[in-house]
């Protein structure tokens, strides 16, 4: 029976593995120094021969110092390892936490997003349809990232010099620091790239920042993204007046720069406004209804453009001026005056004019790359969002309004499409999701990410009993989610209420019969699963056997560590096997009446042959996973399993009454389900 491999996926061993398909000459074995499999031996891992595809590539390689247009930094080469390297980390389900964990097709993970993005590469590859990040600025008092693999947040903070010895907090990355903009693009690389593999080939990315680093988030989304995938460089407008105060120029804007994934992602139009639908009018009682008059005459010339225009109403004849003409042929210009297209003014006596109706143009409007405040928000409305989300002063310092990312939202996704947040920040992204899906009935699913960053123990935030920026961030969405249900059911139940029709407009009706037409029986979802990241479930010697004595091995029987509970192995099993992390999980005893050489009735007791007599059992997603890590287990429970006949089936490693047990598995499912890939844990 094989193991899972129990770690995120190695980027560069599958980028060598590529390169192995274009040119095999080119790629090796060598010895790898830091693993050994189970019985000690060496093991060996594919590597590049340079020197060959040097070789192959002689006519295009750029070789030593010779100038060429790119980005470097101290420390680009080790952010490029960083981003490929496997990490052997899990993401632990915390249910006290989370708000319908069992329905829910949200998530919300806890822990460094760099961590969480490499977790995520085989469950949602290629499968975001947007991303939204909010990423520290760089401004000398916001940047907390440090990547550390091996040390827990409070040790990094502690060695990245954002906390002295007695715990108070410092400054993270000041300007004086002559890394400064180093630290930050080496702290961005690896994140954008790996953001990259998650989204769909039809999907974009929004990055928020100001004109501190913007031009060096421009250089590394080139080189990420492809400079021919970028789409735009909004300018927000943030504030709705000047600061008087400042030395320099008062600084109004941020930047929201956007990069598609390729050429297959799809631009939606925003909604009309009504400043755009005002023109349109009915003065006739056209049947066609809404309809705006427009010029007849166009700049450029055709000599069949040129011909008089009789106007039916007064025999009056109207020619185009010397040097222009008529948008159509006299033909055309026939037709539309058949079918009342042509306008002579209220009084039927002025020059012929042309109606553009308003079912006729354009269900929507283009996105421009000027957002202004009172499109979209400012500062100030989102501070006051917040602060009556909580009903206290805003616990967070710099969120983003709704409505700005719900913008983002409209133009990029519809359905049921997945929108990642790494940098969630207040958790104004998932705010969004949930509002936006409420108004439009989309099924819209938000993952979002945040690190469990310290609140300043003099801040509003700590005082109100937040320790976390992450706490803050998922009561956001507690309490939003609980207050656009609460709106959102009011108003259906009041729309579906013949004796309140009266208090809403059609508009309104008709928006909520399209919801629950769209929606079906389906519910609005503010729920969130909470994932934390940890690290692994498995106990060092699993990894390394070679560094066991033979004396000690009777202490390392068991390869799970001891505080981890069967829901986090499963858990574990999912980032394994790819498998969506919302998928739903029925757990259900499975009694076996008797053990294999047991000679009476069983108790409820362990089954004379040792095994247990009942058994824990995730069914996930129906029948699609089957997984037990109880202990003791019996053939008549694997035999009872196989009977279902899943997908897939995991156990415990070390979980079998006996190594004959553990041996029959297999051929217990081939037998009876040879459907079934079965793998151990």
């Amino acid at each position: 029976m094989d193991r899972l491999k129990m770690h995120s996926p190695n980027l560069t061993q599958e980028n060598i593995a590529r390169i192995r398909e274009l040119f095999p000459g080119c790629v090796t074995e060598v010895e790898d120094l830091t693993a050994k499999d189970a019985n000690g031996a060496k093991k060996s891992k594919l590597a590049v021969d340079f020197d060959q595809l040097r070789q192959e590539l002689s006519e295009s390689i750029v070789e030593g110092p010779q100038e060429r247009y790119r980005l470097d930094w101290p420390g680009k080469r080790e952010a490029l390892l960083t981003a490929n390297a496997p990490i052997a980390k899990t993401l632990r389900p915390c249910r006290e936490e989370s708000v319908d964990f069992d329905t829910t097709k949200n998530l919300f993970i806890e822990g460094d997003n760099l961590d969480a993005l490499k977790l995520l590469q085989e469950t949602y590859l290629g499968k975001v349809k947007m991303i939204y990040i909010d990423p520290p600025y760089n401004t000398g008092k916001d940047f907390i990232y440090e990547d550390d693999f091996a040390e827990n947040v409070e040790g990094f903070l502690k060695r990245s010099n954002q906390k002295d010895e007695e715990g108070n907090r410092l400054v993270a990355n000041t300007e004086s620091n002559g890394r400064f903009h180093s630290d930050w693009l080496s702290m961005m690389y690896p994140r954008l790239k790996l953001a990259r593999n998650l989204l769909r080939d039809d999907g974009v990315i929004f990055i928020s920042i100001d004109d501190g680093e913007v031009h060096n988030l421009r250089k590394i989304c080139n080189e990420i993204f492809g400079e021919n995938n970028f789409l735009a460089n909004i300018v927000w407008q943030k504030k709705y007046a000047a600061t008087n105060d400042v030395k320099g120029f008062s600084n109004l804007h941020d930047h929201i720069v956007v990069y598609q994934k390729s050429s297959l992602f799809n631009r939606l139009l925003l909604p009309r406004t009504t400043e755009q639908n005002k023109p349109y009018k009915n003065d006739d009682g056209d049947g066609r209804g809404l309809w705006r008059s427009d010029n007849l005459l166009v700049k450029s010339f055709s000599s069949l453009g040129v011909y008089p225009i009789i106007n039916p109403n007064t025999s009056e004849e109207f020619l185009p001026p010397k040097g222009s003409c008529w948008r159509a042929s006299k033909a055309t210009m026939a037709i539309w005056l058949q079918e009342n297209r042509i306008y002579f003014g209220k009084d039927g006596k002025g020059a012929p004019q042309l109606k553009r109706y308003l079912n006729e143009v354009q269900d929507g409007r283009v996105p421009s790359t000027w957002w202004t405040f009172q499109e979209v928000g400012h500062n100030d409305a989102a501070n006051k969002e917040l602060s009556t989300i909580f009903e206290s002063k805003a616990p967070f310092d710099t969120p983003k309004p709704v409505s700005l990312i719900k913008q983002m939202e409209i133009i990029s996704t519809e359905g049921d499409d997945i929108i990642l947040d790494f940098f969630a920040g207040s958790a104004t992204t998932a705010h969004a999701v949930m509002q936006l899906n409420a108004e439009d009935g989309g099924n819209r699913k938000f993952i979002m990410v945040q690190l469990p960053e310290p609140c300043d123990e003099k801040s509003e935030a700590f005082k109100a009993g937040y320790k976390t920026i992450a706490d803050i961030s998922k009561e956001r969405i507690r309490r939003a989610g609980k207050k656009i249900l609460e709106e959102f059911t009011a108003k259906d139940a009041k729309n579906t209420n013949k004796e309140g029709r009266g208090l809403f407009s059609e508009s309104d009706r008709e928006m909520v019969r399209d919801v629950r037409a769209f929606r079906g029986s389906k519910t609005l979802d503010v729920g969130f699963r909470v994932l934390k990241v940890d690290s692994s479930n498995m106990a060092d010697v699993y990894y390394t056997p070679d560094a066991i004595k033979q004396n000690e091995l009777k202490f390392f029987t068991d390869n799970i560590k001891l505080d981890r509970k069967p829901e986090d192995l499963l858990f574990q099993v999912f980032l394994d096997w790819g498998v969506d992390l919302t998928l739903s999980i029925r757990t259900e005893t499975i009694s076996t009446a008797k053990g294999a050489n047991n000679k009476k009735e069983n108790q409820g007791e362990d089954n004379f042959d040792g095994s247990k007599s009942e058994f824990e059992v995730f069914f996930v997603d129906g029948n699609a996973l089957i997984a037990c890590f109880d202990e003791k287990i019996n053939e008549e429970l694997v035999k009872e399993l196989a009977r279902f006949k899943p997908l897939r089936v995991v156990f415990r490693d070390t979980g079998f009454v006996s190594d004959a047990v553990k041996i029959n598995v297999e051929q217990i499912f081939k037998q009876m389900s040879p459907g079934t890939e079965v793998k151990a844990i």
